[in-house]
């Protein structure tokens, strides 16, 4: 079992509030690190303010070295840090090697990006006032930035906050999740070998009591959080007057439509809905489908859904596995059993053993199911039909979150009626709600949250910009 020292101001110290990790899928220690309390935060806000200024000045190239370096020390890791991602949050290794190598691809991004940052020149002659005057905004890192992530994607979330700060020039403390803190502990111990000022970055487990000093500090300029939006929303009434970016829950839906490729759009639904059991925040969960093709995508994707292979996460055929804990599956069993108690029809799974709970589809649910109206973060996803695109529209807009939906059409008129008209942060085509790229501006509407990440968007959120009026 291995020890890991949380990382504070460029050290790697112990506490005495020690915290055990468990691989989810067979209960097993596997690590042990430490909970941060407010004396080492302390030490962490200190040793970032006294670094702020180095950052700012910072040239391009060296944040460029610095953030490509760290691209290429995970990617020559690639295969032990995804071992112990899959082990410390129960994902398959064909998710976990991905979500390792979106992490290469989003430190490479914010490299490209450093050597980009905003810069403008204005006219001011627009007025007569304006004569003999020009502009030029400068963006400026906004300074101490907090940054929260949640168990989901432990490595890829924390560095989706981490990598725009090293570009942006802000020194970061980061809380990762305590389910699964071991990805961004190794992260810390490849970032402790760059050129990057030790005080920069700091990564911390911390309890709730010392994680809400990153909400409530006013030291902090910018709190950037990933999680759900009951804790978020709270955050943000909490923040005073520090800038929030809250990237928080959904439960997306997608279109299918009679001129899609049906089984290209199955194919694509399976994953979205099934992927990591459904524990992603842009999870597919609600599926309407025309009225005249239904059937034939119903029985697709029946048979799809039962050749997933359940298993140890450890195992490249492994397709699903064990949920975070048995709290989180026998919440979703409670809900999909509200949802039969009330007419629901299950066409597929509903049985849970312990932390695992069967991939499982839904039909002739109501709205105002848990099902349907919340965010059910588990391997559970509605199937119903529409009569009308407009109509399916409506349905994915029913719903008080609006993060990201998929529309299966090859009807240009559809795909930019659902654009137009689709409440939510991002519409993908003739795919799932699921996809991503690292560079994307990604960020949702609603209860699903405020700002935008993807990289460069990210370092525009973390920078103020200050214009100098020039006279000539």
């Amino acid at each position: 079992m291995k020890e890991y020292k949380i990382y504070a101001a460029g050290e790697f110290v112990t506490t005495d509030s020690a915290l055990p990790v468990y691989n989810p899928f067979n209960n097993e220690q596997i690590a042990q690190t430490y909970l941060a309390d407010a004396a080492i935060l302390e030490k962490a806000i200190i040793g970032a303010q006294s670094v702020e200024k180095e950052l700012q000045n910072m040239p391009s190239f060296v944040k460029y070295e610095i953030l490509m370096q760290i691209a290429e020390s995970i990617k020559s890791r690639k295969e032990e840090l995804a071992s112990i991602l899959a082990q410390e949050a129960a994902k398959p290794m064909k998710f976990a090697m991905a979500e390792i190598l979106r992490a290469v691809s989003a430190f490479i991004a914010a490299a490209e990006e450093s050597k980009r940052l905003p810069m403008e020149y204005i006219r001011l002659d627009w007025e007569p006032t304006g004569k003999g005057r020009e502009g030029l905004v400068k963006y400026f890192p906004i300074g101490l930035t907090a940054g929260i992530s949640p168990f989901n994607f432990p490595m890829n979330l924390a560095v989706h906050k981490i990598a725009p700060a090293i570009a942006a020039g802000c020194p970061i403390i980061l809380k990762p999740s305590s389910s699964t803190p071991l990805s961004t502990l190794e992260l810390a111990q490849i970032i402790d070998k760059t050129a990057l000022p030790k005080g920069a970055v700091s990564i911390l487990p911390m309890n709730r009591i010392t994680g809400n000093l990153l909400v409530t500090d006013e030291r902090f300029k910018l709190l950037t959080f990933t999680g759900s939006p009951v804790v978020g929303w709270k955050m943000k009434a909490d923040a005073g007057k520090k800038k929030v970016i809250l990237e928080l829950g959904g439960n997306a839906g997608v279109i299918v439509t009679k001129s899609a490729d049906i089984s290209n759009a199955v194919n694509r639904c399976i994953v979205g809905a099934f992927a990591y059991s459904g524990q992603v925040c842009i999870h597919t969960q609600r599926i309407y489908v025309e009225k005249n093709i239904f059937k034939e995508f119903k029985e697709k994707f029946i048979a799809e859904v039962k050749k997933l292979k359940a298993g140890d996460p450890l195992e490249i055929s492994t397709d699903i596995t064990s949920m975070i804990d048995e709290e989180n599956a026998l919440r979703v069993e409670e809900w999909v059993n509200n949802a039969i108690k009330n007419g629901a029809e299950i066409l597929y799974g509903g049985k849970r053993k312990g932390s695992f709970y069967e991939p499982t589809i839904l039909t002739n649910t109501k709205k105002e199911m848990e099902v349907s109206c919340k965010e059910i973060f588990g391997p559970v996803v509605i199937l119903e039909q529409y009569n009308k695109f407009e109509e399916a529209v409506s349905f994915v807009n029913d719903s008080i979150y609006g993060l990201q939906s998929g529309v299966f059409t090859n009807q240009i008129d559809e795909l930019n009626y659902a654009h137009a008209n689709l409440k939510v942060g991002g519409v993908i085509h003739n795919d799932v709600s699921i996809f991503r790229v690292d560079h994307m501006p990604y960020g949702g509407i609603k209860e699903s949250g405020l700002g935008r990440e993807g990289i460069k968007y990210a370092i525009l959120e973390m920078m103020e910009p200050k214009i100098l009026v020039k006279s000539f």
